[in-house]
């Protein structure tokens, strides 16, 4: 995704329409990064945002705004100083340049009337906030650039402010059918067209200088030395009719959604590239900016939530393996058990034959029906007798042992396979409340410190996924252990059919029956369901265990998620994407 200088276009273009000759009534940075400017109107308040963020800059009117810190930062403070009551008398786009200015006319510190620019530089990484005064002289910035950081542009209070470099790249708007034509002519290395227009126009993101070559030529690759005039005449007209757009304000905003409805990409105008039922078009830029950024910044907030627990997971995961490792060469060592019961049981049979003070004896093993001799380790200070004691204690310790660790064995075989589960829940979140059970699971499982902020949180059950069988039939899926309890144990119906990978991690399934028989084309996609939201999902023949839900019982303090079931069949599946998209989906 590209915030590129036509899409900036767009925005201005809107921007000059709502808050031209308007005040700035107030003025909010919730974020290190971020400015809110409140705008009186008398039909409504208008906000509009200014972002310097590295991975979404933008400039664009929103409905919602952050909330405010109860210390406002420097910078804040300095921009209300200098912009409130200010009234907007333009805002520029310089050429094609992803650079908005807001020019606003308050008076200075004098009382004189004076015009102050409030730029904003929308460059990934490099984007700034920057408050210029009349003399074109820098009076502060959002982010400071000082020469350790640039050698070339210092962004500092005092300097007098300098644009970004142009990279010597050319204005879409001023070129001419002649010099686009000559452009490409003049190419004497083998080029993509459209990187030769990225390379040489301001404001074009790789996206939009595809769209121009797709409207031209399609999306079969071409290069410059390969062009026949008749695909030069068809550049040409692409490229003049886009820029055409732009320069006649005939945008379209359009966002770029995939096939599960999440946003994509945004673009000025409809482009061709993709597939109609992917475009959805909006009449305002800024509506489009909001809805695309407010759902990106979503995703983010909750992927790193999921990333946060991920890692708690499979540390307290690893440590588990690691101390099963243990468990299991203890396990090895105290099954040696019935060596010391048998050496004490020898020497004491044979304790008159054996003489006082030697380090080892050899003695027939009378349980061997071949009669074989055993060799036995003594200690030399210790009486026949008292050898035979010490290896009946040695029994006796390593039986308890043995005993010990093989029950622990089971604990932690259990606990590795309930947190392989909540791994497995952690990728199927779809928003924040999916998290946030997970999150309330872990806390009281005793792997996460409880809180007070964890006492505060307002608990809204998440739902689980809902799908329609060929057939008709509803069908559920659990996306994390509470949901997995609250559709089979509360949800469901006694005849309504659950289902479970075997032996392997994953969703709980229900059929909702409504006391019809299943049919079999049902029962197989609610089997795809389990297995593909299941640790087994890239594996072929996944075995899917399925009976009617009153088969299901929840063992006394079992873990969430955790249940045991009795009278079931088996069916056996092999799980992809395509298959998955061809069950309607409700939610």
């Amino acid at each position: 995704m590209a915030y590129d200088g036509v899409l900036l276009s767009c925005v201005i273009e809107e921007l000059r329409n709502k808050i031209l000759n308007r005040r700035i009534d107030k003025v909010y940075q919730p974020e290190k990064d971020e400015i809110y400017l409140h705008i009186r109107s008398r039909d409504e308040e208008l906000k509009l945002l200014l972002s310097a963020n590295a991975s979404h800059p933008r400039i664009h009117l929103v409905k919602s705004t952050k909330p405010n810190p109860l210390t406002p930062p420097m910078f804040c403070m300095l921009l209300r100083k200098h912009l409130i009551g200010g009234k907007i008398v333009d805002i520029v786009q310089p050429q094609m340049e992803r650079i908005a200015e807001i020019l606003i006319e308050n008076t200075n510190e004098l009382g004189d009337p004076a015009i102050k620019r409030l730029i904003i530089e929308i460059m990934g990484r490099h984007s700034n906030i920057i408050l210029v005064d009349e003399n074109g002289k820098i009076i502060d910035s959002i982010k400071h650039v000082n020469e350790t950081i640039s050698r070339v542009r210092q962004v500092l209070p005092g300097l007098p402010y300098s644009p970004p470099p142009s990279q010597d790249k050319r204005n879409p708007l001023l070129e001419t059918p002649e010099s686009f034509k000559a452009l490409l002519k003049s190419m004497s290395t083998n080029k993509k067209v459209e990187n030769v227009l990225l390379n040489s126009y301001m404001g074009i993101s790789p996206t939009t200088a595809f769209e121009i070559v797709y409207r031209a030529l399609g999306d079969k690759p071409v290069s410059t030395l390969e062009l026949s005039e008749e695909q030069l005449e068809a550049l040409c007209r692409s490229f003049t009719d886009f820029f055409d757009g732009v320069k006649h304000k005939q945008f379209s905003p359009t966002m770029l959604k995939d096939e599960t409805g999440f946003p994509r990409d945004i673009f000025p105008f409809v482009y061709q590239q993709y597939a109609a039922p992917m475009l959805e078009r909006y009449s305002s830029v800024s509506e489009m900016l909001e809805a695309f950024y407010s759902e990106r910044d979503r995703l983010e907030r909750l992927q790193q939530r999921i990333s946060n627990l991920s890692r708690l997971i499979k540390t307290t995961l690893e440590r588990c393996q690691k101390k099963l490792a243990i468990q299991l060469e203890d396990f090895q060592q105290a099954k040696e058990a019935d060596k010391f019961r048998l050496w004490g049981e020898l020497i004491t049979a044979n304790v008159h034959s054996i003489p006082k003070g030697v380090k080892e004896v050899s003695l027939v093993n009378y349980y061997d029906p071949n009669g074989s001799t055993i060799t036995i380790p003594l200690d030399e200070r210790k009486s026949p007798i008292q050898n035979a004691q010490e290896y009946f204690k040695k029994y006796a310790k390593a039986k308890n042992t043995l005993d010990k660790v093989s029950k622990q064995i089971d604990e932690s075989r259990e606990e590795i396979k309930y947190l392989e589960a909540l791994l497995e829940s952690l990728e199927k979140c779809t928003d924040e409340s999916d998290v946030e059970e997970v999150h309330q699971e872990l806390v009281e499982q005793g792997y996460i410190k409880k809180s007070t902020k964890d006492n505060k949180r307002e608990q809204t059950p998440s739902k689980p996924l809902h799908f329609i069988s060929s057939d008709g039939f509803d069908i559920f899926v659990g996306k994390n252990n509470y949901q997995n309890d609250r559709l089979t144990l509360k949800a469901a119906g006694a005849n309504d059919i659950w289902l479970h990978t075997k032996n392997i991690p994953g969703s709980h399934v229900i059929i909702k029956t409504g006391g019809r028989p299943v049919p079999e084309n049902t029962l197989v996609e609610a089997a795809l369901l389990a297995a593909y939201f299941s640790k087994g999902r890239n594996s072929s023949n996944v075995p899917v265990d399925y009976c009617p839900r009153k088969n299901v019982k929840k063992p006394s303090g079992a873990k969430p998620g955790m249940v045991i079931y009795e009278g079931y069949n088996t069916i056996y599946v092999t799980p992809s994407e395509e298959k998955i998209q061809n069950i309607r989906k409700i939610n």
